[in-house]
C-alpha cells in the first residue's frame, strides 16, 4: 500500500469510527413533546407565556429540546374529550392542563398519560388527586385553595367598604368541580356572616346571563359583589368589572387581572406563579418522575390589590390599615 492508499484508508477508516459517536450525539439530545390544553388563552394570554417563560428558564427551547402542541377549547368545556384524544394520538409525553374541566376530561381519557393541571380549584374533593403529598395515579400540579380564599376576599371587602350589608356572589355551575362549586357557596355564606354581611347568590352558567345576574343582585339591593373563580370567569374579567362600575358595585375578584382591568380589589395567590410552577412538573416528568409521587403544590403567597383609581370613583376612601397592607396600589 503506496503513501496516498494508506491516507485514504486512514481518512475512511476515521469516518467509520466517528459516525457512531455523531448518531449517538445526537442521539442525546431527547425532544420533550407537551400537550397544552387551554380553556381560552386569548382572554389570559400572560397565563401561557408565564408557562412557557417556565420551560425557558429550565433551559427547555421550543423546536430545539421541547415541542409544546397547543390545543384550545376556545371557551367551550365540551371540546376537552376531543382535544385530549387528540392529544393522545400525538403520543405526547404529559399533557398540561388549566382549568378543573379539562383536568378531569384527560384523568378520563387516560390512567397512564402523565397529566398536571396548572391551576386547580380543591383537587382532593374534585376527584384529581388521592392526597396533595401523594397524588397517586398520574396526576399533579399546583392547587388554589379556593374555599378558603371566599372567605378571605370577603374580609378583606369588608375593611375597605365598611357599610356593607348585603353582598352578591357571582358563581358559575359546574365552572369547578361539584364539591368545589359546593363548598365555595357554603364557605362564601359563613364567611359573611362572620363579617356581619348576608350573601345573594347569583349564577351565570354563561357571559349570555351577565346581564340578567347584575339586574338580580340591583334588584335585591345588594351592595357589593365577589365573584367565584372560573376559567369563564377569570376570563369575563373586562366585562364582569364593566358592569360593576355601571351598576355602582364595590366588588373582591380572587384575582389580580381583575383589577388590572380596573376592578376595584383582589385578593389571592398569583396565578402566572402557578403556570411557571407548572413547568417544574414537566420538567422532572420528563426526566422520569412519577406524577403520583410528585406533592401537589399550594399557593404560598397572597397579594392584595387595590385599584385606588376605581375607589376614587365609587366615593371611598380606603383606610390606611388596609393602604400599608396592600402588595401593589394602582393609581
Amino acid at each position: 500500500m503506496d503513501r496516498v492508499q494508506r491516507r485514504d484508508f486512514l481518512i475512511a477508516a476515521a469516518a467509520i469510527l466517528a459516525a457512531p459517536l455523531a448518531a449517538d450525539a445526537q442521539q442525546t439530545v431527547r425532544i420533550a413533546r407537551v400537550g397544552y390544553l387551554a380553556t381560552n388563552p386569548a382572554t389570559s394570554p400572560h397565563l401561557r407565556d408565564a408557562f412557557f417563560k417556565g420551560l425557558r428558564d429550565l433551559g427547555y427551547i421550543d423546536g430545539r429540546n421541547v415541542v409544546v402542541e397547543i390545543r384550545d377549547a376556545e371557551g367551550k368545556p365540551e371540546r376537552f374529550p376531543a382535544l385530549v384524544a387528540e392529544l393522545i394520538a400525538l403520543k405526547v409525553d404529559v399533557i398540561v392542563t388549566t382549568s378543573t374541566a379539562g383536568t378531569l376530561a384527560a384523568k378520563q381519557a387516560t390512567e397512564t398519560l402523565p397529566i398536571v393541571f396548572a391551576v386547580a380549584a380543591n383537587p382532593v374533593p374534585d376527584g384529581l388527586v388521592a392526597s396533595l403529598a401523594r397524588p397517586g395515579g398520574n396526576v399533579t400540579g399546583c392547587s388554589l385553595l379556593l374555599p378558603e380564599l371566599v372567605g378571605k376576599c370577603l374580609e378583606q371587602l369588608k375593611q375597605v367598604v365598611p357599610g356593607v350589608r348585603r353582598v352578591a356572589v357571582l358563581w358559575q355551575p359546574g365552572g369547578r368541580g361539584e364539591s368545589t362549586d359546593r363548598d365555595m357557596v357554603r364557605a362564601s355564606e359563613v364567611a359573611a356572616r362572620t363579617v356581619g354581611m348576608s350573601v345573594l347568590v347569583v349564577e351565570a352558567r354563561d357571559p349570555a346571563d351577565f346581564d340578567r345576574a347584575f339586574l338580580d343582585m340591583t334588584k335585591a339591593r345588594a351592595d357589593a359583589l365577589t365573584v367565584l373563580t372560573s376559567a369563564t370567569l377569570i376570563g369575563q374579567r373586562n366585562r364582569l368589572v364593566e358592569l360593576a362600575a355601571r351598576n355602582g358595585l364595590p366588588a373582591v375578584y380572587p384575582w389580580r387581572e381583575a383589577v388590572d382591568a380596573g376592578g376595584l380589589m383582589s385578593y389571592g395567590p398569583d396565578l402566572a406563579d402557578n403556570y411557571r410552577r407548572a413547568a417544574t412538573y414537566v420538567d422532572k416528568i420528563v426526566k422520569g418522575a412519577k406524577p403520583g409521587d410528585l406533592p401537589v403544590e399550594q399557593p404560598t403567597k397572597f397579594e392584595l390589590v387595590i385599584n385606588l383609581k376605581t375607589a376614587k370613583s365609587l366615593g371611598l376612601t380606603i383606610p390606611q390599615s388596609v393602604l400599608v397592607r396592600a402588595d401593589e396600589l394602582i393609581h
